[in-house]
């Protein structure tokens, strides 16, 4: 468990430099972003130096990158150069929204997939077996922007039955149990179009698994002693073939938050941390991206931790391995 402990702390760190050095190696600067480059030849020298001494671009880069690590651990991740407000209630406002969509949408395609992948693997072979997992790798070729878009085309353009921008309708003036069902409205097309970029993982996955742990001694005996089908087929078959899928579902639930989830909201509008940390890197948004993608990893090394406790709950020796 130490070791353990130790571990993440050496990720943190190294994570967090990497956050730093990142984006300043991104062409451009900040300044140029905001201002244009046309507004900067036209400034006077003590104008530009006055801007940058106010943003903190004046000090050596080692200098801010200390100043840096020590915000972090005072709560401070700075002031937005381009939203002109404090990084942290940026960060605030538009974390939930990602949570929410992420959230949902593993736990969708988790439950959809592990439930597809054991019966499929347990009818390995079979024209049902066949039909899913063409299926599945059929829909696995299709990236994340672009399932996004033809769900948009499609249920928002077309037929017009859900909104396809936004999380909210602007200016709807709703509250209360008005918001709430106005929300859940636009969230239907993200989350749909990432529980359908996800699935096919957690199926392959655990049909993969579940083929394995079919041809084990246990299930053997399992059979000998009378159970059911169903009893074996979920209970012991199914048990250890979520094994592998919740050390997946934990890796692409933290990266799901830069990748899938960035594509997604870009394509809806949706006001999360993919949109936000998109903007950032438009804009030179030094603070703000370095905020977001502090945040992002706090949230990966979180998520892993505990999924590490959490797959030793599944399988109890894996905890002499630690």
């Amino acid at each position: 468990m130490k070791k353990r402990w130790i571990n993440y702390i050496i990720a943190f760190f190294i994570i967090i430099t990497l956050n730093f050095v990142i984006p300043r190696l991104l062409p451009g600067d900040p300044l140029s972003a905001i201002y244009g480059d046309e507004v900067l030849l036209n400034l006077s020298d003590e104008a530009t130096d006055y801007i940058n001494k106010l943003y903190g671009l004046d000090k050596p880069v080692i200098a801010r990158y200390f100043i840096y690590v020590f915000s972090i651990f005072r709560g401070n991740f700075g002031y937005s150069i381009y939203h002109k407000k404090p990084v942290l209630e940026i960060l605030i406002s538009h974390l939930p929204y990602t949570l929410i969509l992420t959230g949902l949408s593993m736990l969708l395609a988790s439950i959809s997939g592990a439930i597809l992948g054991i019966e499929s693997g347990w009818r390995r072979g079979k024209k049902i077996d066949r039909f899913i997992l063409s299926s599945i790798i059929f829909i696995s070729g299709f990236p994340a922007f672009f399932t996004g878009a033809i769900f948009l085309i499609i249920f928002g353009i077309i037929l017009g039955i859900l909104p396809f921008q936004g999380a909210v309708e602007a200016y709807s003036g709703f509250s209360g149990f008005n918001l709430a069902v106005d929300f859940l409205k636009h969230l239907v097309l993200p989350l749909f179009s990432l529980v359908i970029v996800y699935i096919p993982t957690a199926y392959l996955l655990t049909r993969n698994s579940m083929i394995s742990s079919l041809k084990e001694p246990y299930i053997l005996f399992a059979r000998a002693k009378g159970l059911t089908d169903t009893r074996i087929r979920y209970r012991h078959a199914g048990r250890n073939s979520l094994i592998p899928l919740t050390t997946q579902m934990g890796i692409h639930l933290a990266t799901g938050l830069i990748t899938g989830a960035l594509f997604i909201e870009i394509v809806y509008s949706y006001p999360g941390m993919g949109t936000l940390i998109y903007n950032s890197i438009l804009n030179r948004d030094y603070p703000v991206l370095q905020g977001s993608l502090f945040m992002v990893t706090l949230l990966v090394l979180i998520v892993n931790f505990f999924m590490d406790i959490f797959y030793v709950k599944l399988d109890p020796r894996i905890e002499y391995a630690y």
